[in-house]
């Protein structure tokens, strides 16, 4: 198993910085290639609870379910004239903070829980998109470079506001 040692911790953050500016950037077929063949991508629907009845997500409602063939299809999509929800395209900001690194439960393995605050606006519209949520995600080496293979991400909100979540957090 993989230390959480302080190169391990800068290896992971490090990840994540650059996928952050890879996202802004909007080079999502780079970031496609940041994650593995057999990647999860999550995003569960928030559900009011009371204290004891759960840990207020649903395991049954997505926003997100996707795999590398879902994900892949995304990008296409964006690389097309058609993704009208992405034309003009978002303009982003990830913020990525308090950033966790454990062991992963397997040897190539590191869990690692961040904070993400993402800032969007499209096009000369006057307002603007702010997501915030907590990212658990699985980090893989592989080949000597580390991948997403999952990705859970939990919103702090219970209604999403946005015309579309065409974006990736």
């Amino acid at each position: 198993m993989l230390e959480t040692s302080v190169e391990t911790y800068w290896e992971a953050y490090s990840f994540l910085m650059h996928e952050a500016e890879v996202l802004d950037e909007r080079h999502e077929r780079e970031w496609l290639e940041m994650v593995t063949d057999d990647v999860e991508y999550l995003m569960p629907v928030r559900v009011n609870r009371e204290r004891g009845e759960g840990d207020g997500f649903s395991e049954e409602a997505f926003y997100f379910e996707e795999t590398r063939g879902s994900l892949e299809l995304r990008v296409r999509r964006i690389e097309t004239e058609y993704a009208w929800a992405e034309d003009p395209p978002s303009r982003t900001r990830h913020f990525v903070t308090n950033v966790r690194v454990a062991p992963g439960e397997k040897e190539d393995e590191v869990a690692v829980r961040s904070n993400l605050l993402l800032y969007r606006t499209r096009g000369s519209a006057p307002g603007h998109d702010i997501i915030s949520a907590e990212r658990k995600d699985i980090l893989r080496k592989e080949e000597g470079q580390w991948k997403l293979r999952k990705r859970v991400i939990l919103l702090d909100h219970h209604l999403l506001e946005t015309h579309n979540l065409s974006v990736f957090l």
